[in-house]
């Protein structure tokens, strides 16, 4: 049960009165009593040394019967009891008991206190009277020692009446001082927890959405700083909060305005956000609150998503939804454990690219075979013609085979698209990267370039295609080898898991860096004359881009103009 602050105030300062109440109760009363046993204690001492005067005469004249009636008729007088004892504790004068009748008091706190020459003080029970009394003893000397002792008594009845009587008043006071303290408090209480409760109902109004309240205080304490710290603070949140509502507004506005599909997920895959492409793409407007795996039932989405979200990496992937191909890019978000993704469809582009390569292939098939009639009739010709016109018709030769070679390339590149023509096997890489090297021998040694392989031992085996990854290597030693004039070629086989790293560097002219991004882009040539004259497609780093691809690795390069190129293959075993 929850308590209000009024109440835990209140209750404080009451725990707090009624401990000093209480306190005040026994301090005052244990001090007012003990002040008066003191006084009382000494006036007894004061009338005692009065009276010793009186009956030291009765006890130098031993005349103890005379004594005896004299502290009988004197103790009337004073309300007091009076007993004389001498030093062995007999009683010599009682003014309430017959001497003769009561025992020995020898040993008595206050007789023997008083023996030894002090005033001694007790309060006890007396087994004469059958009453608790306080007893005071005055030492009377003798000649040489003290002889007697007087004792005076009051019964205590008497004392606790006065007692009774200062409790009711110290009573009474404090009850007074608690209830004017009490009121006191209630007044405080109220006054600390009036402004707290107005700022308590301004704050449920501004949780429910109500940011025009003001809160007003006339108090001129620390409450009225809190208040005009309140007020500004709901006036920076209004202003705040109608602008994240306007932000908020352009969002919605220009995320429903775009074409792609977008869906924002939480920790758990559950649909935070999504725009109206994403309800057309699935058909379904309400997809808020649902999980990924009920918006979109495809076994190749849910598991490339969760794969991406188990790693909490950023990745891509085409997906055919509803006969159309959707290009899915997820983005975790680190900071919130969320997730976008984006849905582009690019079912145009792939019918386009589709349309592209069956016409390049198309086109292919078609020049193949009367480029290889032209350079058939070209040869022949060459054997008849005179040496003047022999120079024409080796041009015609040259630009033939290139076309050619486009061709071929073309046609490698529309088969290593296709994934479905692959034939995997295992392969020794290192056995297949030294054949391939003995191909480029006779080369190496016509330009007087340096070979250096290296290879780790015991590397597992590769599974792919060993026709294309033929293909792969071939191209870029035989790059390697067109584009080095003089130094070495180095090739080094490593495992860098989960790859294996198959790298090959050359000293030759290098590569600008503006290039690097597009050297493997199709028909793309970092200088045409250099093409030319070494005799390029433009084909040949597309199609180890697209092999490397095809087998799950990729290739990166690295390379300085003027000083050399390295070509890096990663290929998963």
């Amino acid at each position: 049960m929850k308590s209000s602050l009024f109440l835990k105030a209140f209750a404080g300062f009451l725990l707090i009165i009624a401990f000093v109440s209480v306190f005040f109760l026994f301090i005052s009363f244990n001090m007012t009593k003990n002040f008066y046993l003191e006084t009382l204690s000494r006036h007894l001492e004061d009338v005692g040394r009065t009276l010793k005067h009186k009956i030291i005469p009765y006890l130098e004249g031993k005349d103890f019967k005379g004594l005896d009636s004299f502290v009988k008729k004197f103790a009337t007088d004073i309300q007091t009891r009076i007993t004389v004892v001498d030093s062995g504790g007999k009683v010599l004068a009682d003014s309430e008991k017959e001497p003769e009748t009561m025992e020995n008091h020898r040993y008595r706190p206050e007789i023997l206190n008083a023996l030894e020459g002090g005033v001694g003080r007790s309060i006890r029970y007396s087994y004469t009277v059958k009453e608790k009394m306080l007893y005071v003893g005055i030492p009377i000397e003798g000649r040489e020692r003290i002889s007697y002792v007087l004792r005076l008594s009051l019964y205590v009845k008497q004392i606790d009446r006065l007692f009774s009587a200062l409790k009711t008043s110290l009573l009474r006071i404090s009850l007074l001082l608690i209830a004017i303290a009490l009121v006191s408090a209630l007044i405080f209480s109220r006054s600390l927890t009036s402004p707290l409760k107005e700022l308590k109902t301004a704050s449920d109004k501004v949780a429910s959405g109500d940011f025009l309240v003001h809160v007003d205080t006339k108090r001129k304490d620390e409450f009225r700083d809190l208040v005009r710290a309140f007020n500004f603070m709901i006036e920076k949140i209004k202003d705040l909060i109608e602008k994240i509502t306007c932000q908020k507004e352009e969002l919605n506005g220009i995320l429903s305005s775009i074409e792609e599909g977008i869906m924002a997920l939480d920790g758990q895959g559950r649909v935070l956000y999504s725009n109206e492409s994403m309800a057309k793409i699935v058909k379904n407007c309400n997809l808020e609150g649902k999980f990924y795996w009920e918006v979109i039932r495809k076994p190749q989405f849910l598991e490339w998503a969760e794969r991406v979200l188990r790693e909490k990496k950023n990745d891509s992937r085409e997906i055919e939804i509803d006969g159309k191909t959707m290009l899915c890019k997820l983005i975790f978000v680190h900071e919130k454990e969320e997730a976008v993704i984006t849905f582009h469809d690019i079912s145009k582009e792939k019918e386009v690219e589709k349309m592209k390569k069956d016409f390049i292939s198309n086109v292919s098939h078609e020049l193949k075979t009367p480029l290889t009639a032209i350079k058939g009739f070209a040869e022949t010709l060459e054997g008849r013609l005179e040496d003047e016109n022999r120079r024409y018709l080796e041009i015609i030769r040259r630009h033939t085979e290139r076309l050619i070679n486009i061709v071929n390339d073309l046609l490698f590149l529309h088969e290593v698209e296709e994934a479905h023509l692959m034939e995997i096997e295992d392969i020794n890489l290192i056995e297949l990267l030294k054949e391939l090297l003995e191909i480029f021998e006779g080369k190496l040694r016509e330009k007087n370039l340096e070979l250096e392989f290296k290879a780790e031992p015991e590397l597992p085996f590769l599974r792919g295609d060993r026709f294309k990854l033929e293909q792969l290597f071939l191209n870029l030693i035989d790059n390697a080898i067109k584009y080095t004039e003089k130094g070495k070629i180095t090739v080094e086989v490593k495992k860098s898991d989960p790859y294996l790293s198959v790298m090959i560097e050359d000293t030759g002219i290098g590569i600008a860096e503006e290039h690097l991004s597009r050297i493997f882009e199709r028909f793309y040539v970092v200088s045409k004359s250099r093409a030319r004259s070494a005799g390029g497609t433009g084909l040949g780093l597309s199609i180890v881009k697209h092999i490397a691809l095809l087998h799950g690795g990729k290739v990166n390069v690295e390379s300085v103009e003027g000083k050399g190129s390295r070509f890096t293959v990663l290929l998963p075993y």
